[in-house]
């Protein structure tokens, strides 16, 4: 499922996960995991918990337990911490003077979207969600959230706890990430 359909509960687990526009690794290129970090902070500051996640160069995968939104819909919070990593990346491939990138970025903005002002699209539009209703279900997405980093082409580690930007540390060992 994806955000062009509502999430209509206020509360409850979703995976939820979001992609980089075109795919392009931006959180590797330009460091950008302490964006995620950020805004995972600001959702804790509202009431709500990081169940689980993994940041991959260029998307991120993550089990969010929402609770007392205060009547703002789930789909309008991963919608605005979408918007907030977004400025950030921008600020940073800014200052890299990463144009190469800034101008994929540029090119991809929609002209509907260039009319109102829009100067980049970071991630793509829609994000994809789940709902976590049965233990079963969110221990399958944990698995897959940890073991992400180890399989198809990524391959980055060999054991899902030795990857920095994943949950799978605190799981397996205890230990706290970042």
């Amino acid at each position: 499922m994806s955000v062009r359909k509502e999430i209509t509960e206020y509360s409850g687990i979703y995976f939820i996960t979001f992609t980089c526009c075109q795919w392009l690794p931006l959180f590797e290129n330009c460091n950008g995991y302490d964006s995620i970090y950020k805004w995972f902070d600001y959702l804790k500051k509202k009431g709500h918990y990081i169940t689980g996640y993994v940041i991959m160069p260029n998307h991120i995968h993550a089990l969010l337990a929402f609770r007392n939104t205060q009547g703002q819909s789930i789909n309008a919070i991963i919608g605005n911490g979408k918007r907030f990593i977004a400025y950030e990346l921008i600020a940073k491939l800014k200052e890299q003077a990463n144009e190469d990138i800034l101008n994929k970025l540029s090119s991809s903005v929609k002209k509907h979207e260039r009319l109102r002002g829009k100067l980049h699209e970071v991630f793509e539009p829609s994000f994809d969600w789940k709902e976590c209703s049965s233990d079963k279900f969110l221990q399958q997405k944990l698995n897959y959230i940890h073991e992400n980093p180890c399989r198809g082409k990524w391959n980055l580690v060999q054991q899902s706890q030795d990857y920095m930007h994943s949950s799978a540390q605190y799981y397996i060992s205890g230990n706290q990430g970042i």
